[in-house]
């Protein structure tokens, strides 16, 4: 014997709300949390992260957006930008404000809707009267499912809705059954005639509610016949439900009363908890031949078939199954169609993904949102959400996405920055060359005998090693390289101003002592002046060897100069390990020569038609002074230049092709000449002694002076001295007007 709660024959109408189900059937339907998670897996299937949702108030459309919610934020990926509510007897401002608040999130497509067919057809029409047909991609729950009421002239706004419906199965019988139901067979349903009136628009009664029609009902009218009917779909739950109970009685009297052919005691005082636990064992094959079982929750297996509302091929919109949920989805992506004959699925997201080489940098709270920002400098992208710096010798490669070694260089041959000043080293090379080939055939003549030909000889060796140092410093560095850097950089320099120091101290030294005294000066003669020009340079030398002592060369790879702010032009640039200071330390001994040499230069610049080259000399110093003071400030200058290693290579090359070739030119380029193509003036005359020489310049010297500036009594002196009593007065004067023929 089994208690069987009664079943209202209106929980099988077409009219009842999902909101108005009977709880002795509602755990039979798959609950919303089930519903919910067939859509989350559609959204998560079709690559939507972006949606909003619709309820309406009351429990089934808050209660499955609230599940909906939950099951998403659990799976992870999926976030709401509008959660909307329809109120209860909504007005149309209501259905357009929804549709406002939802254009607020244009990137959230996806919409779905657990509402009823009322609340669903007044979104549709607020879509349309907002223009935005196809805008919205639609989710339904089993509310919308297949009908055709909820879309009825409206099919152009739905066209694309994806809509779930559980699986269900027409009970053979129960149409029969139904459709033989009248008012006289059927009078233990208290709803019935309610249900009558709705179905047949009539009034049975002068007391009835319903004020909308004056027509009688007279009773003899057939469901089926003289009405619409088709069976609806939860039919087969209600059964189910039906027959859930029963096996749960069933079960519970056999195990509680086995030899009591009614209720029992026990039976009777038992608890609710008791027969829960006998309905969730409960399993059976249900009305429609599925398995009918409950999970720990107490609730039947989901099982959904998905719907989309399709155009058919003749342009007549209708649904069409398009996948089943049944614990896990089955979705046929390839028959899918979308708004405005999209062919790629539409997206739903509140932010494109990040470009190769962007970061993402989330939107707080809203894990599925970010910008995207762009790794830059010499950042490459790690991950989606961080960037880190590469290691000083790497960059970036193009898309960002690891770092490449950063490219090495050096100064090439066939830069304009080498071109210039390895042809003004050339050209001074050849010329030197020339110099002393011209010096060594014209070894024994008086201007080169005039000149110091051993001082000369070392002078020209500094010019030509001053030359010889562009190719160094242009080559590609290694140790040998480095090395040689090292020993020539200030080497051609010290020579060639050490042997014009030694040339000028000579001469300051001969024309001082000669207004004290007519015994010539200690060291004035080649062997001395070759050992005091050598005695300078080996100051250079052994400043070289401490170097080589401290830091051995080697070549390095600079990273930071020309590491640009675009990644894509830095380089690493090869060189040698020689730091600017040391640059200038190596150079600051003959610089500080040089300004030695000019010293005495401008001390000897008032002997007499210039005497042994003294004034040559002194504007060979004068240029080259110009010269690095014109260097330094763009060596310097240059430190902080991505064009570092060129300019200042540059610079430095150029500088010391041109002191090279001011002294050569001053000083060789007009006894070349003579030599040359005008032999004539090349030739020996009457040699004087020391005494005579230093006698004769000293008093022309004087007689130079204003007679003003005289001391009292010289003035008279020389001019009782009458020069044409004295031949050898006028041959003194003669004679010392060209100096090149005395060597002193």
């Amino acid at each position: 014997m089994f208690f069987i709660p009664q079943i209202s024959y209106a929980s099988t109408a077409p009219e009842l709300s999902d909101d108005r189900r009977y709880d002795f059937f509602s755990r039979v339907v798959p609950p919303d949390s089930f519903q919910a998670q067939a859509m989350v897996d559609i959204i998560q299937a079709l690559g939507w992260s972006y949606v909003s949702t619709i309820a309406s108030e009351g429990s089934y459309g808050e209660k499955g957006v609230e599940a909906f919610t939950q099951l998403s934020k659990e799976a992870g990926g999926i976030c709401m930008a509008q959660s909307l509510k329809i109120p209860h007897n909504p007005k149309l401002e209501d259905f357009d404000k929804a549709i406002q608040q939802l254009l607020e999130t244009p990137h959230s497509r996806a919409v779905i809707i657990f509402a009823s067919e009322e609340d669903i057809r007044g979104v549709l029409n607020a879509t349309k009267r907002a223009n935005q047909v196809g805008h919205f991609l639609w989710i339904g729950s089993d509310s919308w499912g297949s009908k055709g009421n909820p879309i009825l002239q409206l099919e152009d706004v739905a066209v694309g809705a994806v809509t779930i419906l559980p699986k269900r199965s027409s009970i053979e019988g129960f149409d029969e059954y139904f459709t033989g139901l009248t008012l006289e067979n059927n009078r233990r349903n208290v709803w019935f005639a309610e249900f009558w009136e709705e179905n047949f628009d009539c009034r049975l009664l002068s007391a009835s509610k319903r004020e909308d029609t004056s027509r009688k009902c007279t009773g003899k009218e057939r469901i089926g016949a003289d009405s619409k009917y088709e069976q609806e779909g939860k039919v087969q739950f209600v059964i189910d439900a039906v027959y859930a109970m029963a096996h749960a009685l069933h079960n519970m009297h056999r195990d509680l009363c086995p030899d009591h052919p009614g209720i029992c005691p026990q039976m009777d005082t038992a608890e609710g908890k008791v027969l829960l636990k006998y309905i969730r064992n409960t399993s059976f094959n249900g009305s429609a031949g599925t398995s009918v079982m409950f999970n720990k929750n107490g609730d039947a297996p989901g099982r959904y078939d998905l719907y989309q509302f399709q155009m058919t091929n003749s342009s007549t919109p209708e649904y069409k199954i398009v996948g089943q949920w049944v614990e896990n989805l089955q979705l046929r992506l390839e028959e899918l169609q979308w708004p405005d004959g999209e062919q790629e699925v539409p997206i739903s997201v509140c932010s494109l993904p990040c470009k190769t080489g962007e970061r993402k940098k989330r939107v707080k709270g809203m894990p599925c949102c970010w910008h995207c920002e762009l790794c830059d400098g010499y950042q490459y992208q790690y991950d989606e959400t961080s960037c880190r710096l590469c290691v000083y010798n790497m960059r970036p490669n193009p898309n960002r996405t690891a770092c490449q070694p950063i490219p090495i260089v050096k100064l090439e041959w066939h830069s304009p920055w080498a071109i210039i000043p390895v042809f003004l080293a050339m050209l001074g090379i050849i010329a030197t060359i020339f110099v002393m080939a011209t010096f060594v055939r014209y070894n024994d003549t008086p201007i080169v005998r005039a000149s110091g030909r051993e001082l000369s000889y070392v002078l020209l060796t500094g010019i030509f090693l001053c030359y010889i140092i562009t190719f160094l410093m242009i080559a590609k560095p290694d140790v040998a390289v480095c090395a040689f850097r090292r020993i020539f950089l200030g080497l051609g320099m010290c020579i060639s101003y050490a042997a014009l120091l030694t040339k000028t101290n000579r001469i300051y030294r001969i024309f001082e002592q000669g207004k004290q005294t007519v015994t010539a000066p200690r060291f004035i003669s080649p062997t001395s002046q070759i050992a005091i020009t050598s005695s300078l340079i080996c100051v250079q030398l052994l400043g070289v060897l401490m170097w080589f002592a401290v830091d051995p060369p080697n070549t390095i790879i600079d990273y930071d100069e020309q590491k640009t702010i675009n990644p894509k032009l830095a380089r690493g640039v090869l060189k040698c390990d020689i730091t600017d200071l040391q640059i200038i330390c190596s150079l600051g001994y003959s610089i500080l020569l040089m300004v030695t040499c000019t010293i005495y230069a401008i001390k000897t610049r008032d002997v007499p038609e210039d005497f042994n080259e003294a004034k040559p000399i002194g504007f060979t110093m004068y240029t080259t002074c110009i010269v690095w003071l014109a260097f330094i400030p763009i060596f310097f200058g240059t430190a902080q230049s991505a064009e570092k290693l060129y300019i200042q290579t540059t610079t430095l090359t150029i500088s010391m092709n041109l002191s090279a070739s001011v002294a050569l030119g001053m000083l060789y380029m007009p006894k070349v000449y003579i030599i040359i193509f005008h032999p004539e003036m090349n030739v020996q005359k009457r040699k004087r002694s020391f005494k005579a020489v230093v006698t004769a310049a000293t008093m022309s010297s004087r007689l130079a002076q204003k007679p003003n500036e005289r001391p009292n009594g010289e003035a008279k002196t020389e001019l009782c001295e009458n020069p044409a009593a004295d031949p050898m007065s006028q041959a003194t004067k003669k004679t010392y007007v060209s100096y090149n023929n005395l060597r002193i």
